[in-house]
């Protein structure tokens, strides 16, 4: 056999018929854990009372006296905090319910957005490393993410946030099994 016939059996990339090519409407996703949109709003409430308060603090203190124009502002400042931290929390609260992940022998994927949706896949075979990252929010609900480095990016190539500990760590034991393993 020469060099030519024997690289010919070994490489090959033949033409796929686009009917041939599973559909990512059959991947399974599974949801987030519910706790994950509670603790976003109440962090989004809790940086808003802060907010409020230390605007509150300034507005009302007697040691050094306040132009009047930023005495005036005081209501507004309140009102926009206000504001903000309800558009940010509606924001969370429908976008949220709208992350998934699936996980399978070859890849693992999460669905995310709101407006614009997207689905990202990350072939196992390419990452180059997992954590699993918690905050200490994250550790009070009980939640953590999971984060896939991919070779050759400095920043995560996507994370799953608001799994449960057990979860992530499952996820991130069979990614760490299974990236050496060779594509079938």
């Amino acid at each position: 056999m020469t060099i030519s016939a024997q690289q010919e059996t070994v490489f090959s990339n033949n033409q796929l018929s686009v009917e041939e090519i599973p559909s990512l409407k059959t991947l399974a996703l599974l949801p987030i854990s519910k706790k994950y949109r509670a603790l976003n709003i109440f962090s989004i409430g809790l940086i808003a009372l802060v907010l409020i308060s230390i605007a509150t603090v300034l507005r009302f203190q007697s040691f050094w006296s306040l132009p009047e124009g930023l005495l005036q502002a005081y209501p507004y400042v309140v009102a926009g905090i206000v504001a903000l931290g309800s558009v940010w929390a509606l924001y969370h609260f429908f976008a949220d319910v709208r992350i998934f992940y699936a996980i399978r022998e070859q890849d693992i994927s999460k669905q995310s957005g709101l407006i614009f949706r997207k689905l990202s896949c990350q072939p196992i075979l390419r990452v180059q490393h997992v954590e699993v990252n918690r905050g200490p929010l994250d550790r009070w609900a009980g939640l953590a993410s999971l984060q896939v480095f991919s070779a050759g990016g400095e920043m995560h190539t996507f994370e799953i946030p608001g799994l449960s500990i057990e979860r992530a760590e499952q996820l991130r034991e069979f990614i760490l099994a299974h990236k050496d393993i060779g594509a079938r």
